[in-house]
């Protein structure tokens, strides 16, 4: 099964849920915002985009610019940092069994399918 880890009010996820609807293939929806991620689930989901922690920060968001910007965290510290602030978690991700991509563009999405 595919999951979508999707904000609604996000374009960029938008792009990738509509990406998946027009390829007809059959996925579940994670609104993420709603129903936070805990940091097993995180975790998971980096292993399988084999990404770290930062490289799926949203930079332009403003807690990141005033608070986190230029402090040097931990692994474990970003993923604790993501859990409590999941609107800094960049979207959509799809995760397949095995793999995840970050679906921007939604192209991406292909590795998966």
């Amino acid at each position: 099964m595919i999951t979508i880890y999707h904000n609604p009010r996000c374009k960029k996820s938008r792009a990738g849920l509509q990406y998946l609807e027009d390829k007809g293939v059959d996925f579940e929806i994670r609104q993420y915002l709603k129903k936070p991620l805990s940091k097993d689930e995180l975790k998971s989901l980096l292993t399988k985009m084999n990404k770290k922690p930062h490289d799926i920060i949203r930079t332009q968001e403003e807690k990141y610019r005033k608070e986190l910007k230029g402090k040097n965290f931990s692994d474990e510290e970003w993923i604790s940092i993501l859990v409590e602030n999941p609107k800094l978690m960049q979207r959509p991700i799809v995760e397949k069994e095995y793999k995840a991509v970050l679906a921007q563009p939604p192209e991406n999405i292909d590795e998966l399918l």
